[in-house]
């Protein structure tokens, strides 16, 4: 469980924790009068770390309840801390589990703005940040770009590239570079950073998450490693979600910041609506085509009447962009696929059950 200093740390009042109308609209007279709000700081395998109107507690881990609990999360709790109800999230980020389960893991809730870290090196990815953007659409939450590492990035020019590429994904998405070591640019975050709203950072191991956590909570939360130096790639150094308390100060203005574990494997599922939302300009284009079922493949005869093929003959599209979203798009489909029937197999065996204690029920009686 968290340390005693990890404890002791969330030290905040209600509206700090970004409790507001969303969550007091959900509330009953009667859960106002024997329930108290609390957030989830960390999660655990058998405890929670709760943050309450300006103290910090471990509650047990409701093994009661359905519903999943995640970090972020508001929960009402009972005069003895024990869990009652988990609140309607506000937004909330989830990924097909990584592996072959079936199953949906939540990632973080209640989140206002995601940080999309990504560092200017080798590591650099557009089909990754594609893939995060999809996840952040899906999830209605606003998605900032962050760049970081300038300090280790070639030239100028070249970050000036890198940055160019990102924004040809989106004219009007936010995009910010940064060096987490210099605390002289924490004021690029100050239009995010403010009382009572959350930010959560996304990205691979080793973009410099744990770095940029540290430099706008102002202390050092989580530990930092290195990069390997033959391919860039990061050391894998955060190990589970916190959700930690950025401090009012003359440059930012408060908030929350949750980081996450670097996701070697981010599976997306149930993501139509994020898809489209990111690769607007490829559905934009495919209500062009001559036929309403075009597939937009590379194959297809130049007289086919595919806008979207058109598009990458003029270079209006690049060829990379289009075979990141048919990869999203099947990975989608798939995905979605597998847990309806995996909901569908858990819906059959707990009629099976309920069946079943029914008829000892009937056996009792006679």
């Amino acid at each position: 469980m968290g340390s005693k200093n990890q404890t002791e740390m969330m030290v905040a009042s209600l509206p700090e924790l970004g409790w507001g109308n969303d969550f007091i609209q959900q509330l009953s007279l009667d859960e106002w009068d024997d329930y108290v709000p609390a957030r989830v700081i960390e999660q655990h395998r058998s405890q929670l770390l709760v943050a309450l109107d300006n103290k910090s507690v471990i509650v047990a881990y409701p093994v009661h309840m359905d519903a999943a609990i995640t970090v972020g999360d508001w929960l009402l709790l009972d005069h003895d801390l024990a869990v009652r109800r988990v609140l309607d999230r506000k937004t909330v980020f989830q990924r097909k589990a990584s592996g072959e389960k079936a199953k949906t893991q939540l990632i973080a809730a209640n989140v206002d703005t995601v940080f999309i870290v990504s560092s200017l090196n080798h590591d650099f990815s557009l089909n990754r940040i594609e893939r995060y953007l999809v996840l952040a659409n899906e999830a209605k939450v606003e998605p900032v770009v962050v760049l970081t590492k300038v300090d280790l990035c070639e030239s100028e020019e070249k970050r000036e590239h890198y940055v160019q590429q990102v924004q040809s994904l989106d004219p009007y998405l936010m995009v910010v570079t940064v060096n987490a070591l210099d605390e002289s640019e924490l004021s690029q975050f100050s239009a995010w950073c403010k009382p009572g709203k959350t930010m959560a950072l996304l990205g691979s191991s080793g973009v410099g998450k744990s770095s940029l956590t540290n430099l706008l909570v102002g202390k050092q939360v989580l530990a930092t490693a290195g990069i390997r130096e033959d391919d860039s790639k990061g050391r894998h150094t955060t190990t589970g979600r916190s959700l930690n308390l950025i401090p009012s100060g003359d440059v930012l203005a408060g908030g929350l910041l949750l980081d996450t574990p670097g996701m070697r494997e981010l599976q997306l599922a149930n993501v139509d609506e994020g898809i489209e939302e990111t690769f607007s300009d490829i559905i934009a284009l495919g209500q062009s085509c001559k036929f309403s079922d075009c597939s937009h493949d590379n194959d297809l005869p130049e007289n086919s009447g595919c806008a979207v093929q058109a598009a990458i003959s003029s270079g209006e599209l690049e060829l990379r962009r289009l075979s990141s979203f048919q990869k999203l798009q099947r990975e989608d489909a798939l995905n979605s696929a597998t847990l309806a029937q995996r909901r569908e197999k858990d819906k059959q065996f707990g009629k099976m059950v309920r069946s079943v204690m029914n008829e000892k029920k009937k056996e009792k009686k006679r």
